[in-house]
């Protein structure tokens, strides 16, 4: 039988595909473009038609994360009648699966440096898409209130949205039970929690929220 000789579709999921396998490999990243695609025998142009540089790179990775986790869940057709507090339990869900099924990168990325924030760096545009995701939820819930003084400030629970995913990543991260299913409780009870608390006791500035996570973050312990 003859051999196939299909040429490869170079295009950024390819791209982005072997970029995380040459660091697992490599145990580092590369030190250029270059010498990125000569690992990987494709020309320099290919790599540029989708990223400006490894730096950018490392963020877009973050994005894809994220842009797949949403076409994953908007494919289910039951999505849409979700209610708010649904739609981010979804939400987390599904990204954490994503993130466990590229486990080893995610870990060696959050772990690079020495210098926590420095590693968060890489997470500015996932920040702004997990804020605009849960700013969308909060309109939705407020366009079902009649009166001012019961809805919710959208910049505080966008911005509680982004604490609270900070902390399940990093419990995510420490997360040893089988499946990651502590995981997923720590996901079901902390998105609970927050929306019964913004139900209940609405909060008027972020600093107030972060004073709520750590007194309740014995919920992911």
């Amino acid at each position: 039988m003859a051999s196939s000789n299909k040429k490869q579709s170079i295009d950024s999921t390819y791209i982005i595909s072997e970029y995380m396998n040459y660091v697992l490999e490599h145990d580092g990243y590369p030190k250029s473009v270059y010498k990125f695609c000569k690992g990987i025998k494709i020309k320099e142009e290919d790599f540029y038609k989708f990223f400006g540089s490894i730096e950018s790179m490392n963020k877009n990775i973050w994005n894809t994360f994220f842009t797949t986790t949403i076409d994953a869940i908007t494919k289910n057709k039951e999505y849409g009648s979700f209610s708010t507090r649904d739609k981010m339990l979804t939400l987390f869900y599904t990204f954490f699966e994503m993130l466990t099924l590229n486990r080893s990168y995610v870990l060696f990325a959050l772990k690079q440096s020495d210098i926590p924030f420095k590693n968060l760096g890489q997470l500015r545009g996932l920040r702004i898409h997990i804020k605009d995701f849960a700013a969308s939820l909060i309109e939705e819930d407020n366009d079902e209130k009649k009166f001012k003084f019961t809805k919710n400030p959208v910049s505080v629970f966008s911005e509680g949205a982004w604490l609270q995913f900070l902390f399940l990543l990093n419990f995510w991260v420490g997360d040893e039970s089988q499946s990651f299913e502590k995981t997923d409780m720590a996901i079901e009870k902390s998105v609970n929690t927050i929306f019964d608390l913004f139900d209940n006791t609405p909060l008027t500035n972020v600093l107030d929220f972060g004073k709520f996570l750590w007194k309740e973050k014995v919920m992911w312990n």
